[in-house]
């Protein structure tokens, strides 16, 4: 005798299309990011990602948009240029793109907020 597993649980379909919470209210935790964060050395690698990801960026910056690509004067840049002061430019890269996709998100999250009441599910 065959039995059918499959199953809709309304009380879920009523919880994840009701009103969404404020937006300061909603839970954040590591697992929702997108970067790597292995268990149990989450802080390690916070630290690894907050040094080197704004200097790759500060790099990337310095190589395409002020050398123009060229790598001899690039190479020149990075002689005359700090450790900080690269990083200090990948910083305000990556805190100008945060400050937009938070922007973006807090938009997107009114306009869902706003929408009416979504249908109901069926059962077939």
């Amino acid at each position: 005798m065959a039995t059918n597993n499959h199953y809709i649980n309304t009380k879920n379909i009523h919880q994840s299309h009701t009103k969404p919470k404020k937006y300061t209210q909603q839970n954040v935790s590591f697992s929702d990011t997108p970067l790597f964060f292995p268990e149990g050395f989450e802080k390690i690698f916070l630290a690894i990602y907050f040094i080197s990801l704004p200097y790759i960026a500060g790099l990337l910056f310095l190589f395409f948009y002020i050398a123009t690509g060229d790598p001899k004067l690039f190479l020149s840049l990075n002689e005359e240029s700090s450790f900080l002061l690269t990083w200090t430019i990948g910083y305000e890269i990556i805190a100008g793109f945060t400050i937009l996709y938070i922007i973006k998100m807090a938009l997107s999250f009114a306009n869902e907020s706003r929408k009416p009441g979504l249908r109901q599910f069926r059962r077939p």
